[in-house]
């Protein structure tokens, strides 16, 4: 796949990452498979040796806010660094320091909502490509996955104008054993079926693919679309009343404060007396519960059973997974599990946890994206990119900038790849579920979803 882009006109970026915990090891592995040259600055020499013995990268020992240790890093033909240690101060001065060689893009990561509020104001005046708070991504994620609660996950796309729903059929479920061209004559032709997972395997499908109970699918509709097809299949969907959220860490609060603002009842078990202070003055309509919520008897006093929705989000993944498990087995609330590590997803994926949001793989996502918008060619850009069925596949918005070989032509006349699907085209706001007699325009965003890897530009869905 990547010498075929390459030989297109695209090239390998010579990036910087700074810091290598969970963020940083993510980005390391993903943006090297996509055949970057990565220098990684670290402190610490045991994680320096991690790096040299798992991966093909150049590591430098120092302090990313040293301007000798950026220079021994190759900071002056460096295409981008990206900054994602533990300290959104650290983060920012790297990224100040970078951004003084005229080559090099820089993308910090920060946490705190204090610089979360001002981060237009920062990335402009800084000069930064990008400031990305994964805590603040996650808590929207799991927002919007509140509002549609029978939605496993809701990505946006088109500005919010398309959104891009996973869900599973149920059992006995009308759309048990029908084809997926049946769909628009007995249901809808306002969705597009962008990819299905079947016992660990996932299809791009066609129209002749037979959908079946147990199925995880991924649609793709108009944002006012989406709940009318799923109550039109008898999947009926209204955001919740109230939600559960347990740890009063960062993400618990910017996931309250978004369901606040849409008028959700919200109540945060925390174990540290100081914390729920805190939270008490940040957050003065939620009910803030100082108890330790990994008993049974403090769920069941805080009132669990009641609940709609339970979040989970201590900084334990086990103590996670064991949160929903009990909240599935004494209430009906819509469960979300927060998940850090990303290594057992597959074991993951075989327990009944509802709704699971990976915090670094949303960080991940969206510097990735760049990154690759970096590669391309000028006549497309990048606006959006999610992993989906654990990363089996993918979902890319393209901005259409300029002439190119699928512009003014009938999608049907298009030499697509295989396991490859034009999910929406936007035109002006307009949200097209498209047919094999429309067309690609400049000025479009079209959304593609496919099991290739590595797409940088909208060419590369041709053969």
């Amino acid at each position: 796949m990547f010498s075929s882009l390459t030989q297109s006109g695209n090239k390998s970026l010579k990036i910087i990452i700074v810091g290598n915990g969970k963020v940083g090891h993510t980005l390391t592995e993903q943006l090297s498979k996509e055949g970057n040259n990565i220098t990684v600055i670290e402190k610490d020499p045991s994680v320096i040796a991690d790096l040299d013995s798992q991966f093909d990268v150049i590591t430098v020992k120092g302090s990313g806010a040293s301007y000798s240790t950026l220079k021994e890093a190759g900071i002056e033909d460096a295409d981008l660094l990206i900054a994602v240690t533990g300290s959104d101060e650290l983060n920012l001065l790297c990224c100040t320091i970078a951004t003084q060689f005229h080559s090099c893009a820089a993308i910090a990561r920060v946490r705190t909502p204090d610089y979360s509020k001002e981060s237009g104001y920062l990335r402009d005046k800084l000069g930064l490509a990008m400031i990305i708070n994964p805590e603040l991504e996650s808590a929207r994620e799991m927002a919007r996955i509140l509002y549609l609660p029978t939605a496993l996950q809701v990505n946006t796309f088109a500005h919010g104008q398309a959104e891009m729903i996973k869900f599973k059929i149920p059992e006995g479920n009308v759309l048990d054993k029908m084809l997926i061209a049946d769909l628009g004559k007995s249901i809808t032709h306002n969705i597009l079926i962008c990819g299905v997972e079947r016992k660990g395997e996932v299809f791009i499908p066609s129209g002749n693919f037979c959908l079946q109970a147990d199925d995880t699918v991924f649609f793709a509709a108009k944002r006012q679309e989406a709940k009318k097809f799923l109550k039109h299949i008898g999947i009926y969907s209204k955001q919740v009343r109230n939600a559960m959220i347990v740890g009063g860490g960062l993400a618990s609060y910017y996931l309250a404060n978004e369901l606040l603002h849409a008028g959700i009842d919200v109540h945060i078990l925390e174990s540290s007396l100081p914390r729920c202070q805190e939270l008490s003055t940040l957050l003065p309509e939620a009910v803030i519960v100082n108890c330790d919520a990994s008993s049974q008897e403090g769920l069941l006093s805080a009132g669990i059973k009641d609940m709609e929705a339970f979040v989970p989000l201590t900084g334990i993944d086990e103590e996670n997974v064991f949160l929903t498990l009990y909240a599935k087995k004494v209430s009906k609330a819509k469960v979300i599990t927060k998940i850090n590590r990303i290594n057992f997803s597959e074991v993951v994926s075989d327990l009944d946890l509802g709704s699971v949001i990976y915090p670094k793989m949303i960080t991940s996502e969206a510097i990735i994206a760049y990154a690759r918008a970096l590669r391309a060619s000028r006549s497309s850009e990048i606006d959006t990119l999610y992993h989906l069925f654990d990363s089996k596949a993918e979902a890319i918005e393209f901005r259409v900038t300029e002439d190119s070989p699928v512009v003014g032509k009938e999608l049907k006349s298009l030499l697509l790849k295989d396991n490859l699907l034009i999910a929406f085209i936007n035109r002006k706001g307009t949200i097209i579920i498209p047919s094999g007699s429309d067309t690609i325009e400049i000025g479009d965003t079209v959304m593609i979803v496919t099991t290739h890897t590595g797409f940088t530009e909208i060419r590369n869905i041709l053969r």
